[in-house]
């Protein structure tokens, strides 16, 4: 089998794990969640403005500062959202997931054996034992 037949067969893999199901099961919670749209939409409308007024040639600061307020509290009800905290935090596993199997894929393209390479959480500043940044 070639390498391309063996990544589709890893991304129908990757398609049926639980980490991406429930990420993708957040997803659609999340477009579900009226609440979080209007405040996506909220977010993107003051975000539109903030960047109107700093791109004027005769900027208020004021109404800078007002928006970038504005901006800020959105943001931080966007975050604190229900829908988007179950989101971000599935997100999050699924992206520690796709970490870990590219660093196997660079490990075994540095020559590791695929099979005893563990799962490095973080940066130790050492890269003599790292695979590669990602």
């Amino acid at each position: 089998m070639d390498v391309i037949s063996l990544a589709r067969q890893l991304g129908k893999a990757i398609q049926q794990d639980e980490s991406y199901i429930k990420m993708m099961h957040c997803a659609q919670v999340n477009d579900e969640d009226q609440e979080l749209q209007d405040l996506i939409g909220q977010f993107n409308l003051k975000r539109v403005d903030l960047n109107n007024e700093i791109n004027k040639s005769d900027k208020d600061q004021s109404r800078i500062d007002a928006l970038n307020e504005e901006v800020r509290e959105l943001y931080g009800k966007l975050m604190t959202n229900t829908s988007m905290t179950a989101y971000n935090d599935a997100k999050n596993e699924m992206d520690d997931l796709m970490d870990f199997v590219i660093q196997i894929l660079r490990g075994s393209i540095n020559g590791d054996d695929p099979d005893t390479i563990q799962h490095n959480t973080g940066c130790s500043g050492s890269c003599a034992s790292c695979s590669g940044c990602h």
